[in-house]
């Protein structure tokens, strides 16, 4: 398939994928539109940034365009409340004038507004899988006629341990139904999970789940104690795209914003202690460029689509290796160029060998920056240079007499 206009979908449909400035198909679209529209059910793995969210938006919408049924006919579970707003905010986009918004059901916004949605006809439910569950509990909700279940991000919804809750909502849902499953991985877990829930599905699996797009130039940097602010200030000031800083620790996420605002680079900051209100704020003041830098810890790995940011930096090392993919598919997405930077600990030369050789890439080796190596060089050659002035005992062949060593020593 090489454009949207050869798949048999409604004009309107047609008319807002193309209004929405989506041209020609990725492969993960390629692949995955045509078996859904068939109606089959679909295990996609991809690497992130490949266009998986209107892989499954065009067939939802193209179902619900011919479904006359009222109720919710389809349901969208993500990890995140921030993928779920995303998501909602692309069907907005190719969302035809005859259907009716979405309804996102997530925690930390408004209950009132999400009932208010379903009680307005939302016939597209997208929610975080532990929300939905209270909305079942508590009977504010009715999945009696979804036709179509979407699981985006299955392996990040298994590791936050939200299984319990999927396997709940799935076991209200009609038996005959459609579901799709996109993921970055295809672990045991999303294995078995496919094998529970959905039947004969069409297995797409495009490129390396478990490296960085080809598109992204990775590079290291070993930072010499008390240097690492410093890399990250001319790495921020070289770069004149979009940059979003990764930290390990929400603590960190802070100290760093707050660093860098002395300087002069205001930054957003996204982290699991922020409230909903201000994560939603600073993800849109980056998208819409009030900020040039996000910082973040790995809350924003996953599931967060920007466009064209430039820069990936790793202030801290992830914790586990497959964070590390995750992070860096946040540049080089759709066909665009990256780069992705490391700054690491000289003690933390074996970290990042491991990475390396669990994931099977090489990061390339930089050189500092000449005024920081400059900088370094001082700080180490100055201790030095100080013991040897400061003894005037080692400076001639006879030592020094008491008096005379503490009149040096003053006199320094």
């Amino acid at each position: 398939m090489q454009s949207f206009s050869e798949l048999p979908i409604s004009t309107s449909l047609l008319d807002r994928i193309a209004a929405a400035g989506f041209v020609q198909p990725t492969p993960v679209q390629a692949a995955a539109i045509p078996q859904a529209l068939e109606g089959k059910d679909v295990l996609a793995t991809a690497q992130t940034g490949t266009g998986k969210t209107l892989a499954y938006l065009a067939p939802i919408i193209e179902t619900l365009l011919k479904g006359q049924a009222r109720g919710i006919s389809a349901l969208v579970l993500g990890p995140t409340r921030e993928l779920a707003i995303q998501v909602a905010e692309q069907y907005e986009l190719l969302r035809p004038r005859q259907l009716p918004r979405a309804a996102v059901v997530v925690g930390g916004l408004s209950e009132g507004r999400q009932l208010e949605a379903l009680r307005h006809g939302a016939r597209l439910v997208i929610a975080t899988p532990g929300r939905l569950e209270d909305f079942l509990d508590r009977r504010l909700i009715d999945l009696s006629a979804v036709r179509v279940l979407v699981l985006d991000e299955a392996d990040r919804m298994l590791d936050m341990g939200f299984l319990p809750s999927i396997r709940r909502i799935a076991s209200v849902l009609p038996k005959q139904r459609q579901t799709m499953c996109f993921s970055a991985t295809l672990e045991a877990s999303v294995a078995h999970l496919v094998h529970d829930y959905m039947r004969h599905p069409a297995r797409i699996a495009l490129g390396s789940t478990l490296k960085p797009s080809e598109n992204v130039r990775m590079q290291a940097f070993e930072a010499p104690a008390g240097d690492k602010q410093e890399i990250l200030r001319r790495l921020l000031a070289q770069e004149t795209g979009r940059c979003l800083v990764f930290a390990r620790t929400k603590r960190g996420a802070e100290r760093l914003s707050w660093n860098l605002a002395r300087y002069g680079l205001d930054a957003a900051v996204i982290h699991g202690d922020r409230s909903q209100s201000q994560r939603i704020a600073a993800l849109e003041g980056f998208k819409r460029g009030r900020y040039r830098i996000l910082v973040a810890t790995d809350v924003a790995a996953r599931g967060i689509h920007v466009e064209q940011v430039a820069h990936v930096i790793n202030y801290d090392l992830p914790e586990l290796a497959e964070n590390f993919i995750h992070r860096v598919g946040r540049t080089g997405r759709a066909g665009e160029r990256g780069v992705a930077s490391v700054l690491y600990a000289r003690e933390e030369r074996g970290d990042l060998a491991q990475l390396e050789r669990t994931l099977g890439i090489r990061v390339e080796r930089m050189p500092l920056p000449a005024e920081v190596a400059a900088s370094h060089a001082s700080r180490v050659q100055a201790p030095a240079a100080k013991t040897r002035k400061s003894n005037p005992a080692r400076s001639g062949s006879l030592a020094a007499l008491p008096g005379e060593y503490l009149q040096a020593q003053m006199a320094d």
